[in-house]
């Protein structure tokens, strides 16, 4: 996929009937790899994801010292724990353009005993992490900025983490929050987390919760406005199966909806801890019906293949705005996104590049400071979209050929980031 510079897609004939098996949860994948990691004994993790973001971790973990194998065909991995402590004390860390990776590791390693740099590629370096810096700082860490300040490359001489007390105001990024819960039971003393000002993308905290219990560790959680991780604790070795992605399977829910079909999505249901799950919830109130257990879902799009425009706030789930946003555009009245002014400081300005590729579609937006707003006033056309070396822009303007002939995406291989078999499951999906 990384070879070809660009992929035309043509419409459905039919509406789309598959059941679909997608590829373990990015998240999810990344905290398991680091818990085990930093756990006491060995751990094997099953369905795992293994794309450009996962890689990333497995290849620093392994720079770091730990001992990890996985089993590509089975995708499978089994971690020998470190007990808290890397066993390298000197390492050069590369996270390409993966935030769970580059912010996870800097403040782990803060926790460990060593001196460490983190980089990761060009856009990396514009993504802020002066919040997680200052937190860990206020934690007795000593980081230092190599170039700009505020952004990575950073420079940890780490000495382990002490308790405390840590205050955010409005926090950018959830994965800041994961980062330090992760590393707290490490602390020599408690640690507790303010974010009474907000929290975006709780769910994904939440996640993060579910994952340090899976390994023995607790957290006191109020009301997703305070933790307290009591310190010091030990990671325990654990048997881990990774759910299917929730995020990737947005698009594959959406294509039911745009061609009133019909998609299953197996492994992923109602007792799934990603909080993206509840796009199914977006779809119904588009007019999709949503059939579900705890293993499985299924939605059926409407049968005349007419959507409801609507308004919603998807601060908890932000990274299927990309889908509800192109989706939108064959909806019957405009879609207003709110809450998501994260979406500025992901992999693109998804904020921007949805306003802009939509409009080679010829659909009007609005683009406001915490969304957007998607105006369907004609029928789309087909044009050629950009990605912005995104995965997400690229899989979510897939759907647009779904309906339209000849719509082109430049650079499909962005989706190596968290799903490289995308394209050619997309093709399966419309039955080719």
């Amino acid at each position: 996929m990384t070879e070809i510079s660009q992929i035309t897609l043509r419409p459905v004939a039919a509406p789309v009937d598959r059941m679909v098996r997608l590829p373990g949860s990015k998240s999810l994948t990344n905290r398991a790899l680091l818990a085990a990691a930093l756990a006491r004994g060995r751990s094997q993790l099953a369905g795992i994801l293994l794309a450009d973001d996962t890689r990333h971790m497995i290849r620093c973990l392994q720079t770091l010292g730990v001992p990890l194998a996985v089993d590509e065909n089975a995708r499978t991995a089994r971690i020998d724990g470190c007990g808290g402590f890397f066993p390298e004390s000197e390492a050069g860390l590369y996270g390409g353009n993966a935030g769970t990776v580059i912010r996870f590791l800097a403040a782990a390693c803060a926790a460990s005993r060593g001196e460490y740099q983190l980089d990761g590629d060009a856009r990396m370096r514009q993504r802020p992490i002066a919040q997680l810096v200052d937190a860990l700082r206020d934690l007795g860490a000593q980081i230092g900025y190599a170039e700009a300040e505020g952004y990575c490359p950073l420079s940890i001489h780490a000495r382990g983490l002490r308790g405390g007390k840590i205050v955010f105001d409005r926090p950018v990024s959830s994965q800041f929050i994961s980062a330090l819960l992760m590393a707290a039971p490490l602390a020599s003393d408690d640690v507790m987390i303010d974010v009474s000002s907000g929290l975006p993308s709780a769910p994904y905290v939440k996640m993060t919760l579910a994952v340090m219990d899976a390994f023995g560790v607790t957290a006191v959680e109020d009301r997703m406005e305070r933790f307290i991780v009591p310190a010091p604790q030990v990671y325990t070795a654990a048997p881990y199966a990774v759910e299917p992605d929730a995020s990737a399977a947005s698009y594959f829910f959406a294509a039911a909806a745009l061609t009133g079909g019909r998609v299953t999505v197996e492994g992923l249901g109602t007792n799934s801890v990603q909080g993206d799950w509840g796009f199914v919830d977006v779809l119904r109130q588009m007019g999709c019906r949503v059939e579900a257990d705890a293993h499985c879902t299924t939605v059926h799009g409407p049968p005349d293949c007419r959507l409801r425009g609507i308004d919603v706030d998807l601060g908890a789930m932000p990274d299927v705005a990309p889908t509800l946003a192109v989706l939108a555009a064959f909806a019957d009245g405009p879609t207003r996104i709110r809450n998501v002014a994260n979406l500025r400081i992901k992999e693109s300005d998804r904020l921007h590049a949805l306003a802009t590729e939509l409009g080679h579609l010829g659909v009007s937006t609005e683009v406001f400071e915490d969304g957007l707003m998607v105006r369907p006033d004609r029928p789309p056309v087909a044009g050629v979209i950009d990605t912005y070396d995104d995965h997400r822009i690229a899989m979510s303007f897939a759907l647009a050929g779904l309906r339209l002939d000849g719509v082109t995406i430049r650079d499909p291989g962005c989706v190596e980031k968290t799903f490289p078999d995308f394209f050619r499951q997309w093709e399966q999906l419309q039955g080719r």
